[in-house]
């Protein structure tokens, strides 16, 4: 049986090139280019494959899935002979993908949610539905003390104020319709007290958060080299530049300072101290779905020796994100099946913020996610 993902942000630029990748990867006119779980090393019997793959999803826009196509292609992000390729599926994929639901009260909207995921799963008799936020990111939320306790969660949803943020809404009503949650963004997600007791309470997995494709998949590289070598960093600064959707949301200043903090924490806790500096992320309307990104290091040696290093990143947003999309969807559909419950921490490798105590350094990430497939692979096999 096929694997449903339902992306909430669904006619956004990751989303549709994810789609777009997944049809053109099935009908083999592209390679598969970018997804970490075609590496011969990562190859399991436990995930699904990409073919097998199902999309759906919400969002506030209403622009046509086709529309959002041609405008990926104009700007350079696929090619414009794909876009036309891949139309029909397009279409077909359109009767799925439903205005985000309104309601009086936040427990109505869950409802209505859940109501979308079953009738998406009945309507393609799905297994299983991976639903994945890759909406824009939102601003921290204030304390609630409905956040640590799921009685009272579900009691104040109830109510006529608004108790949970956008990201943590999708996942709790992703999580009350049986359905595994995975945040792609900075957003809050599932990372509540009292969503992580839903998740268990349902035998659900869920992961996040925010999706590391560019300046943090560096650093990840990079300051475990220093911390490795006994370096020490003095002052890690870096300037973010970025355009499309994403980087006008980032413009406002809690959505960016919520990206910020994300970005920021890879250095402390891989080199076990905070140097100088900080990340900043600008908004230029001309990049479009393309982002730079230029980091300036300092750092001492032997004898108290001053050196430093710089770096230019160049990457397409979509390009290098929409890969990992359809590897979330994969490996967490792999953990659901093969019966993990709770945060997959051992999916740290995608994420810049990712859940629990875990390791930054991306070597150390990708053994822990070659740990993981072969548990899910022996776990499926002796059921």
């Amino acid at each position: 049986m096929s694997t449903g993902v339902w992306l909430i942000g669904a006619r956004g630029s990751v989303a549709v090139t994810g789609m777009i990748g997944a049809l053109a990867v099935r009908a083999g006119l592209a390679e598969p280019t970018g997804c970490v779980l075609e590496s011969p090393e990562l190859r399991s019997e436990a995930v699904p494959g990409i073919g097998e793959l199902v999309f759906g999803g919400h969002d506030i826009s209403s622009i046509p899935l086709v529309k959002k196509a041609a405008a990926l292609a104009e700007a350079g992000i696929l090619p414009a002979r794909l876009a036309g390729v891949v139309q029909d599926a397009l279409l077909e994929i359109e009767q799925d993908v439903r205005p985000l639901p309104v309601h009086d009260t936040q427990a109505g909207v869950a409802e209505a949610i859940g109501a979308d995921l079953d009738r998406f799963r009945r309507r393609h008799h799905l297994e299983r539905v991976v639903v994945i936020n890759v909406s824009t990111t939102e601003p921290a939320p204030p304390p609630h003390p409905a956040h640590t306790d799921l009685d009272a969660l579900r009691a104040a949803l109830d109510g006529p104020d608004p108790v949970l943020p956008p990201s943590a809404l999708a996942a709790y009503a992703a999580l009350c319709a049986g359905c595994p949650y995975v945040d792609f963004t900075p957003s809050t997600g599932a990372r509540l007290p009292a969503l992580d007791a839903l998740a268990r309470s349902q035998g659900l997995p869920y992961a996040g958060h925010d999706g590391k494709t560019g300046e943090t998949l560096v650093k990840s590289v990079l300051a475990p080299m220093f911390a490795l070598r006994n370096l020490k960093v003095r002052t890690w600064s870096g300037t973010n530049l970025l355009g499309g959707g994403d980087g006008a949301n980032l413009a406002e200043p809690a959505a960016n300072a919520a990206k910020c903090a994300s970005k920021q924490r890879v250095l402390a806790e891989t080199l076990g101290y905070v140097p100088q500096g900080a990340t900043r992320i600008d908004f230029l309307e001309d990049l479009d779905d393309f982002k730079t990104a230029w980091d300036l290091i300092t750092f001492e040696g032997f004898l108290g020796t001053r050196m430093r290093m710089e770096f230019t990143w160049q990457g397409c947003d979509s390009a290098l994100a929409a890969p990992l999309l359809l590897d979330l969807a994969r490996l967490t559909a792999a953990a659901h099946r093969a019966g993990r419950t709770g945060p997959l921490t051992e999916l740290a490798f995608f994420f810049k913020d990712p859940l629990g105590q875990v390791s930054h350094a991306l070597a150390e990430q990708w053994q822990m996610l070659r740990d993981a497939l072969a548990a899910f692979d022996a776990r499926i096999t002796r059921r």
